[in-house]
C-alpha cells in the first residue's frame, strides 16, 4: 500500500468506487484498492506518486468540490514494516534523510488494532532525530499508520495530508 484511505464508517464500497474513478482519471486504470477489516479505512497501492495524488485530489476539490463525497483523509505512506517496535524503528532510519538540518519535525501515530505502545515507540524515534521537535508548527510529520501487524510510514509536509473537510471548510472561509 501507498496510500491510506479514510472514510465515514459503511461507506467504504461508494470510497473505493470514488477513489478508482479519480485515480483512472490520473492514469492508473488498475490500482489495488483493499477494504480492510478496521472500519472506515481502505488501503490503496497505485502506480502513480502517492504525494502528487494527494497534491491533484486537492486541486479537484478545489475546482469541483462535488466530485470528492466519500473520501475523508488520504494519508500517502513511504514505506511499510511490520508492526515491530525494532523494524518500524528501522524504517525509520531510512526515511530519516527526508528531515533536513534545521527543519523541525514532529511524530504523529495513529494506532488500530494493535497495542504496541506510543509511548515506547515515540522515545525510540525521537532518539533517532536529531532536530528540534514541533508539536504545533513542524516542517515534517513522521507519520506513522499503524493497521493491525503492518505499518505503514512517511516523512511528509503538513500539506501532503489531505482531509476533505477542512479542505472544503477552507473554502467557503
Amino acid at each position: 500500500m501507498n496510500l491510506i484511505i479514510t472514510c465515514a464508517r459503511h461507506l467504504e464500497p461508494e470510497t473505493k468506487e470514488e477513489i478508482t474513478r479519480i485515480l483512472g482519471e490520473f492514469g492508473d486504470s488498475e490500482p489495488k484498492i483493499t477494504i480492510t477489516s478496521m472500519s472506515g479505512i481502505l488501503t490503496v497501492k497505485t502506480k502513480l506518486d502517492p504525494i502528487e495524488v494527494v497534491k491533484r485530489i486537492r486541486e479537484l476539490i478545489i475546482d469541483e468540490p462535488w466530485s470528492i463525497r466519500y473520501c475523508l483523509r488520504l494519508i500517502p505512506i513511504q514505506k511499510l514494516s511490520e508492526t515491530k517496535i525494532d523494524e518500524i524503528e528501522e524504517t525509520i532510519s531510512e526515511l530519516i534523510g527526508c528531515i533536513s538540518k534545521g527543519e523541525s519535525y514532529r511524530i504523529s501515530i495513529e494506532k488500530r488494532n494493535s497495542s504496541i505502545s506510543s509511548q515506547e515507540l515515540i522515545t525510540k524515534i525521537a532518539t533517532k532525530i536529531k532536530n528540534k521537535v514541533s508539536l504545533e508548527n513542524p516542517d515534517k510529520i513522521v507519520q506513522i499508520e499503524i493497521l493491525g501487524t503492518k505499518t505503514g510510514i512517511s516523512i511528509l509536509k503538513k500539506s501532503d495530508i489531505l482531509s476533505v473537510e477542512k479542505t472544503k471548510r477552507s473554502m467557503s472561509d
